[in-house]
């Protein structure tokens, strides 16, 4: 059992169906011993969480019964004691873990492989698999630095836990369907509706499995593991354990009662079994090449722990030395068999003795058409004592009918549907056409309730209209005129009273009229242009009685209003661009000779620096001699 906080209401229920489950099982057999296991995840980041915190206390709720995580722990070995069963389930609270996925697949293989813990004995071993979260398998233990393939042994300490999980990674699915079978394990996984089809497809891929939906507090498990058993129980599966020697095939027949299957390459099966019901399989083994040595094939029934072993070895050479005379293989003892050749008694010939002297004489004559003119069975097959023995493509008595010129359909003889005769396909039930291509569904010609609204006919799911529909579903009407088309002259002479029924207006039209002040935008409205250019839009309706109701706008919108609108548009297009030009330009002057001021103004500022400055020092000295004079 899952024992992921989530599954916190279900061990709740499971505490107290020791006693149901037992009696429950012991009302279809005398035989029964219950077991207890839990699991949660590798206990391995990032499956848990491995903070002191956390490991102390995994679930969401604080001050909540919690215990450490585990990967698989053996809690209770099979035992018929319900009281113990209750008594040591009730000691169990839940645990956590960080993703959704749990570690059920190690749990599923340590239960499978650890006989002498758990208990098994050679009767009908279930194992009832209860989660509500989906499972990690060959492969996911890499994320947790877990990367050595599982090696399928037993690794349960004193205390029933496995400790090689950090190990050893999760089985595959293929590993763990082989260690079941061998086991003679037939699980049944009791999990919750959100997770059925992810278990139905495993189960697709373990022999001899069931899966049931649990209810999302585990009430109904005791039901679902009776349902399951009835199921396993009622179908028997035949089949071989080791793998065939190249050369070497094989196929079940199964005898079933009411049913048989004939050929079945991996195996026999039968459901709906019945107590005391007798089922029969023929198992045929064929050798097409040589076996170096002796090669051993086990059968058995899955589920059951008797097998058969058989051991296969082939005759290469023929016993040359062992004549058989009259062997019933030529032709019912026409002949002696010598070395897999026929010699034939007097009056017979052929390859299996299987002429008579007079019909040898002359040996084509019933094999040629045409008066004895014609090729020798019509040059599709060989003459053999007289008679057309036909190649696979042809039949007939002088094999003329040739089964391969039937006409295709999507590249398939027949469409697929039929077999091929003599050059005509002959349908299946339900299928027609010259290439049995055409099936009775009509769910393709059907619209609103009708085929091909009634006008046309449905052929090989496809409309086929009569002269002036057009469509797929034939609806639409090549010469018809629209509600629109037949009432615009009464439209336009009643609204406008132009049209080329103005002058009879009040005796052709009969329809009541409305007039709308503004323009409708509905899409249901009809547009037309009246006679003096104007634009009509108009509404048709009709009512219960069969009456038309015209529903037209005001007189608005001619041609010349029209062709006003754009020329004013175009207009105020031109006025708005003049005057955002000269507002730019505008701008840019008055920002220009702000500019200039400044300049203006800076310059006059920089004038003072002309006049010498009083703090000012050169850095050349004069010194004049004060005797010399000058001549």
């Amino acid at each position: 059992m899952d024992l992921s906080h989530s599954m916190k209401d279900d061990l709740e229920n499971i505490k107290r169906l020791g006693s149901d489950l037992l009696a429950a099982l012991r009302n279809i057999t005398t035989s029964v011993k219950i077991g207890f296991g839990s699991f949660v995840d590798k206990t391995l980041l990032p499956y848990v969480s491995t903070s002191p915190a956390k490991w102390r206390h995994p679930c969401p709720i604080p001050n909540e019964p919690c215990q450490s995580p585990f990967s698989y722990r053996h809690v209770l070995a099979l035992t018929d004691n319900a009281s113990e069963f209750e008594s040591r389930v009730s000691q169990l609270f839940v645990s956590g873990n960080l993703d959704p996925a749990e570690g059920g697949f190690d749990a599923i293989m340590q239960v499978a492989v650890c006989k002498e813990q758990i208990g098994w004995r050679d009767v009908t071993r279930l194992l009832v698999f209860t989660s509500d979260g989906t499972f990690h398998m060959a492969g996911d233990g890499k994320l947790g630095g877990v990367y050595m393939p599982n090696d399928g042994h037993c690794h349960l300490d004193e205390n029933g836990l496995y400790t090689e999980s950090h190990l050893y990674d999760y089985p595959s699915v293929g590993h763990l369907a082989e260690v079941l079978s061998q086991s003679n394990i037939q699980p049944i996984f009791a999990v919750t509706g959100s997770r059925i089809l992810m278990y139905e497809e495993l189960s697709k891929l373990i022999p001899k499995s069931a899966v049931g939906e649990l209810k999302e507090d585990s009430s109904n498990v005791v039901q679902l593991i009776i349902d399951a058993y009835n199921s396993l129980s009622s179908t028997v599966n035949l089949e071989h354990s080791s793998d065939l020697p190249p050369g070497v095939s094989i196929a079940y027949d199964s005898h079933c009662g009411d049913s048989e299957k004939f050929g079945d390459p991996q195996g026999g099966e039968c459901s709906g079994v019945h107590i005391n019901q007798l089922v029969r399989f023929t198992v045929r083994i064929n050798a097409s090449a040589c076996l170096p040595r002796t090669h051993d094939l086990v059968l058995r029934v899955l589920g059951v722990g008797e097998e058969l072993r058989v051991q296969l070895s082939t005759v290469c050479q023929c016993q040359c030395g062992d004549a058989q005379p009259r062997a019933p293989h030529c032709s019912g003892g026409q002949g002696n068999l010598t070395c897999g050749v026929c010699s034939c008694q007097g009056g017979h010939r052929g390859r299996l003795c299987e002429c008579k002297q007079e019909e040898l004489d002359d040996p084509e004559t019933g094999c040629r058409g045409g008066n004895g003119t014609g090729p020798v069975c019509s040059g599709k097959g060989q003459c053999v004592c007289g008679k057309c023995q036909c190649h696979a493509h042809a039949s007939g008595p002088l094999c003329k009918c040739d089964n391969t010129v039937c006409e295709r359909h999507n590249g398939q003889l027949c469409a697929g549907n039929g077999q091929c005769r003599c050059g005509i396909c002959e349908c299946q039930s339900n299928y027609t056409g010259r290439a049995c291509e055409c099936s009775p569904d009509t769910s393709g010609c059907v619209q609103e309730g009708a085929i091909c609204s009634a006008h046309g006919r449905c052929v090989c799911n496809r409309c086929q209209c009569k002269t002036g529909w057009l469509g797929s579903h034939c609806s639409r009407c090549a010469e018809c005129r629209t509600p629109c088309e037949q009432h615009r002259d009464c439209a336009e002479c009643k609204a406008l009273g132009t049209g080329p029924l103005s002058g009879n207006c009040s005796v052709s039209c009969n329809q009541t009229m409305k007039v709308l002040p503004a323009p409708p935008a509905d899409e249901k409205w009809c547009k037309a242009t009246a006679g003096d250019g104007n634009l009509l839009i108009y509404l048709v309706e009709a009512d219960e009685t069969g009456g038309i109701t015209l529903t037209v706008n005001s007189r608005e919108g001619t041609t010349d209003q029209t062709l006003k609108l754009v020329l004013g548009l175009v207009l105020g297009f031109v006025v708005f661009g003049v005057f955002f030009i000269g507002l730019y330009r505008g701008v840019v002057e008055i920002c220009d000779r702000r500019e200039v001021k400044r300049f203006e103004e800076e310059c006059r500022r920089a004038k003072g620096n002309e006049v010498n400055n009083p703090l000012f020092r050169r850095a050349t000295t004069t010194i004049v001699n004060p005797k010399y004079r000058k001549n």
